[in-house]
């Protein structure tokens, strides 16, 4: 739709200095920390965040949150090799403590189970959403 209206499309190969880039995020607590990625662009979003001067972020009040976590899980995104030991490993935290960490199953754009598959990202990864209470 974007060249439809004449807007140029390219790439962080060719143009990796960006003046803004704009998001949304899935959970934002009193003091701006963010939930971001449970679309499962994760990385992507990420490139395109560091590659930008300004990063603007555009919620409602569905998002406000009192803490994270809670109320949605915080995705982390992980290579397939070696994947059950990194969901260990990341469960072993110590910032982790008395969080579930749940490999993705389905659709890697809903942070719900909606699949038997393990969810696969853009880049071929996986995700682990850490469910704390």
């Amino acid at each position: 739709q974007a060249e439809s209206l004449g807007i140029p499309l390219v790439t962080l190969d060719t143009h990796s200095k960006l003046d803004v880039a704009i998001d949304g995020a899935d959970e934002v607590d009193p003091d701006l920390n963010l939930v971001k990625g449970g679309g499962g662009a994760l990385l992507r979003e990420k490139m395109v965040e560091v590659c930008a001067e300004k990063f603007i972020v555009i919620v409602d009040e569905s998002k406000l949150c009192d803490g994270l976590g809670p109320g949605f899980p915080v995705p982390v995104e992980i290579t397939p090799f070696c994947h059950e030991h990194t969901i260990r490993t990341i469960a072993a935290l110590p910032s982790c403590a008395g969080c579930e960490a749940v490999l993705r199953m389905g659709s890697s754009s809903s942070n719900k189970p909606d699949g038997d598959n393990i969810a696969v990202t853009d880049n071929g990864n996986y995700i682990v959403d850490l469910h704390f209470t």
